[in-house]
This record gives structure tokens, C-alpha cells and sequence, in this order.
């Protein structure tokens, strides 16, 4: 199982998220652009000792991601608000990969428009939250995935 960031931008929220991969020993794929260098300081400070153990990989854009790595759709899964189903009933793989978009946009549309089946949210009860902090989320739809294949 692989988190991926597609072009985040505050080095904090990728630093808990690389804490949390190294807790559970998983890859984090990041897409860039990113709004910060990996070697910033911020982001091994939220990572705090465990940064350099983070089993990281980068791809300059979307599209070099998904030449490279070429993931089955099944193992694709987009989080998303406006996603229609929960991610409590996403179909997870042992080789899923679980993306995210930047903290401020989201995921670009032209990723979700090429695969809309695979677009999957995390619930909230109250609409006056849009969105959660992309590392909590992160952190609940990995812990979420992981229950199945632990």
C-alpha cells in the first residue's frame, strides 16, 4: 500500500504523513510540483527523527507517475469531498494506492474526470467543514485501508 501527494504544498502535513508511512511501512510517492523541498527543515521537523527513514519516490508530474508505475485501476483510489461513495466501503487492495491533492485545490480535475468510479470520501457530519487536513485524512483513509489487509 503507497500514499501518494499529488503536488503538495505545506511541508508539515507531508512530514506527518512520511511519519505516518514509516509507522506502517509504507511507500510515500510524491508528485510535483511541491510547494516546499524535501530537504526543508519544516518537513523533517514534522517528521521529527523518523524523516530519514521515509521510503520516498518522486515523479516530475501525473502523467510520469502513471507511465512509470502504471497501477490497475482497481488499486487506484482518489480522495476526494466530492467523492459519492464512503471510503469506509472502497473496495482496498494490498497494492492500493491511496492519492490525495494539494491542500488548497485538491485533487486537478483532470485526474478525477479519468477515473470517476475510483473517487471515494471521507464522511463528516457537519457541512460547515469542506475538507479535513490532508494529513489527518491521509492517516484515516490509510488506517481505514490497512484494517482489510493487516
Amino acid at each position: 500500500m503507497k500514499i501518494v501527494l499529488v503536488k503538495p504544498e505545506i511541508p508539515h502535513n507531508t512530514g506527518a504523513i512520511g511519519r505516518t508511512c514509516v509507522a506502517l511501512d509504507l511507500e510515500l510517492i510524491l508528485i510535483k510540483p511541491l510547494g516546499f523541498s524535501i530537504d526543508d527543515t519544516s518537513v523533517a521537523r514534522a517528521g521529527t527523527r523518523y524523516w530519514k527513514y521515509v521510503n520516498i519516490s518522486q515523479y516530475e508530474d501525473w502523467n510520469d507517475f502513471i507511465n512509470t508505475r502504471k497501477p490497475p485501476k482497481e488499486d487506484i483510489f482518489l480522495f476526494e469531498e466530492i467523492g459519492q461513495t464512503s471510503f469506509y466501503d472502497a473496495p482496498y487492495t494490498k497494492n492500493s494506492y491511496l492519492i490525495f491533492g494539494s491542500e488548497s485545490t485538491g485533487l486537478p480535475q483532470d485526474i478525477l474526470a479519468e477515473t470517476p468510479d475510483r473517487i471515494f470520501a471521507l464522511p463528516m457530519k457537519n457541512s460547515k467543514v469542506k475538507s479535513l487536513n490532508l494529513s489527518n485524512a491521509a492517516t484515516a483513509a490509510v488506517y481505514q485501508a490497512l484494517k482489510l489487509h493487516w
